[in-house]
């Protein structure tokens, strides 16, 4: 086993702050992550989409560390995670916002709309457009294939923590502390609290 996977087969709320200053190496882009969150499996993690047990949409999730899982959300863009934990226990870090450290003209061509350099992978959605990554992707080998995971030489030390952005019900509560962050990184994306659910 290599030191990556070895790494990645610890649960995802601990795998999450050692993804911090990673460089996800992409198709002509690669990103250094700044914020990433952490989701759990089946009966921990209401928040998480394995929550409820495995599906064709979170195969992913149950296989073995350091694949890929990428997801449609909302309709509107893809998102990408790092699958952790052993297989068969669902784990995976939400990968949420980077700097692009390579193929700078590339990721700006892709992220048109962006208006500085910092806004290039601020965002989940952002974050897969730079990289380039494809609905094709979900499953990938971030170990040995093409699309290549690198952990820094050293974990950060200082990092910042809160609940998860957007996440809305008992997932999106102080009880899960997810979110992890690089403080003062201008790539973070803003802080969004999900709002309450109404009762219908």
């Amino acid at each position: 086993m290599t030191a990556l996977a070895a790494a990645l087969s610890a649960p995802s709320v601990e795998v999450a702050p050692l993804l911090l200053g990673a460089v996800l190496h992409g198709r002509g882009v690669a990103v250094r992550l700044t914020e990433v969150e952490a989701y759990l499996g089946t009966g921990e993690d209401p928040g998480s989409h394995a929550h409820r047990g495995p599906t064709p949409r979170t195969r992913v999730m149950f296989g073995p560390p350091g694949r890929l899982y990428v997801y449609l959300s909302y309709g509107m863009h893809l998102c990408c995670n790092v699958v952790c934990s052993p297989r068969g226990t669902a784990s995976a870090v939400l990968l949420r916002a980077g700097a692009v450290v390579e193929g700078l003209e590339l990721a700006r061509a892709r992220r048109r709309t962006s208006t500085t350099d910092a806004d290039l992978a601020r965002g989940p959605g952002r974050l897969t457009t730079a990289l380039g990554l494809a609905r094709s992707d979900d499953g990938a080998d971030l170990i040995t294939g093409p699309l290549r995971l690198e952990l820094p030489d050293a974990p950060s030390l200082e990092y910042g923590t809160s609940p998860r952005t957007g996440v809305s019900g008992p997932g999106g509560t102080e009880a899960f502390p997810y979110r992890f962050w690089l403080p003062g990184d201008p790539t973070v994306s803003p802080y969004r609290r999900s709002p309450p659910r109404r009762r219908a």
